[in-house]
């Protein structure tokens, strides 16, 4: 008899330490732990999406070189005018924000994968969110994130142009990208402040088209029907007096283009 009491209080230690254990596993996963200097939740609970999608949403107090990339990416379009030091503070968010409405998004200061977009930094969000493994396309070493940002800036540019103009388009950008007058990314050239119209009227945040994509790849590939340019625009609706200025290098439906 005395044998089954103590064997039953040892099952029911034993039961408890093990639901105890458990307790305190549900509450760790349910916790966060850090990667990458941001909160990850093992959970949906919280952004109501699943748990790496939650460490790759950057918002104030998240801290790590994702952070510092945002930073140096809104400071140097203008947005920015604190330290690039990674923590995404009440500067950082004010900064988000103010780059949000200037680009038609929601502007409520968390980088999600719309502000990823916009910013150009798709490949890191799609691989923070273990989307997508590799990010290079094949075309020319650049990542898929920035031969669809050139397609949108040629889609919302020059929709309208001929192909060889789009083509065009898309070779400034690049040409842009090889100067040192520019930022060397894509998408520092694309956001540079007051570069693009499309990106100051939200246009750029339209989705390209087949033909604006393949006008990417062929500029991404070596055509370039400028022969170098740097800029381009249109005569007819141009309202900066220096663009006038600009050595004419070949004129492509509407637009102008010069260096």
């Amino acid at each position: 008899m005395k044998k089954s009491i103590k064997k039953g209080l040892f099952l029911s230690t034993a039961a408890a330490l093990m639901a105890l254990s458990a307790t305190f596993a549900v509450m760790e996963i349910k916790g966060s732990a850090s990667e990458n200097g941001h909160t990850m939740y093992a959970t949906n609970e919280v952004f109501g999406v699943d748990a790496v999608e939650s460490a790759a949403i950057l918002r104030q107090g998240a801290k790590g070189n994702e952070v510092k990339e945002v930073q140096r990416r809104l400071k140097k379009w203008g947005y920015y005018n604190g330290s690039v030091d990674g923590v995404f503070g009440a500067g950082t968010r004010a900064a988000v924000v103010k780059f949000q409405k200037k680009n038609g998004l929601t502007a409520d200061g968390v980088v999600g994968a719309a502000t990823y977009k916009a910013l150009g930094m798709n490949s890191s969000y799609q691989v923070l969110a273990g989307k997508e493994q590799n990010t290079a396309t094949g075309v020319g070493g650049w990542s898929s994130s920035e031969v669809y940002l050139l397609a949108k800036t040629i889609y919302a540019e020059g929709r309208g142009e001929p192909y060889t103009g789009q083509v065009a388009i898309g070779a400034v950008v690049l040409n842009r990208v090889r100067s040192n007058e520019f930022p060397n990314t894509i998408s520092g050239v694309v956001y540079q402040k007051h570069a693009f119209t499309a990106v100051s009227d939200g246009q750029i945040n339209l989705t390209p088209n087949e033909t604006a994509m393949k006008a990417a790849r062929d500029a991404i590939n070596g055509w370039d029907p400028t022969g170098g340019a740097l800029y381009y625009y249109n005569p007819a609706i141009a309202t900066s007096s220096w663009i006038f200025d600009r050595q004419t290098v070949t004129v492509i439906g509407k637009h102008v283009f010069a260096i």
